[in-house]
């Protein structure tokens, strides 16, 4: 059964690259590169479009039936490798070489301002706890894969499985610092990184205690 499943999803996988390097496709002309029978593709395209992964328009024809030539979608974009982080990287390097580092450091300070400016009325009216969920939802819908926990002293731990900027943080620390701070300001607490990804740890752990915020020197486990 797993090997069927893995042969559906190598099928699935070929049908969007074909559509992707050579696209709009019939089925029949997806058929012929697959070498697989038309009623197996168009199974595996239909799903693809109840995902929302590809589309179909109808062609006319001079001669003969109306065609239907499938694509892909905006949304199947997330499908594909990206080199997001190697043009960050370059362009960072750009502004590092022709304007200094001070200049880095202001375009992630002003990175930290605008989404204090975003979340912060979100925090508003909510307790310390309330805030550290809040916080972790924020994080997930961004990629990171975070999860909060509630320890015995009352203290807080949130920990951050993906860093999508981790190629960029791992050469530009400045990145950490402003994400470690922006916490500090949106949970008004104080906010210690024990664990970074960047520097080769598992996660990004944070311990966030109670009470008054205060800039906190990072601890390394």
């Amino acid at each position: 059964m797993a090997k069927k499943g893995q042969e559906s999803g190598s099928t699935r996988r070929m049908i969007m690259t074909l559509l992707k390097m050579r696209g709009p496709l019939t089925i029949s002309a997806l058929a012929e590169e697959l070498g697989i029978t038309e009623m197996g593709v168009r199974r595996h395209v239909l799903q693809l479009e109840q995902e929302s992964l590809a589309k179909t328009r109808v062609v006319r024809q001079a001669m003969g039936r109306p065609i239907h030539v499938y694509s892909l979608t905006e949304r199947a974009e997330d499908h594909f490798p990206k080199s997001y982080h190697n043009l960050a990287l370059e362009l960072l390097r750009e502004l590092d070489h022709g304007s200094g580092g001070e200049a880095v450091n202001q375009l992630f300070e002003g990175r930290r301002k605008r989404m204090l400016a975003q979340y912060g009325k979100v925090m508003q009216g909510r307790d310390l706890e309330q805030r550290v969920a809040e916080l972790s939802s924020i994080q997930n819908a961004g990629g990171y894969m975070a999860e909060w926990s509630k320890e015995e002293d009352g203290s807080y731990v949130l920990r951050e499985y993906n860093c999508p900027i981790r190629q960029v943080a791992a050469e530009y620390r400045k990145a950490c610092e402003c994400e470690q701070h922006l916490f500090e300001e949106l949970l008004d607490a104080k906010v210690i990184r024990s664990e970074c990804m960047a520097e080769g740890g598992q996660c990004c752990r944070y311990a966030i205690t109670p009470g008054s915020r205060e800039k906190t020197s990072e601890m390394k486990s």
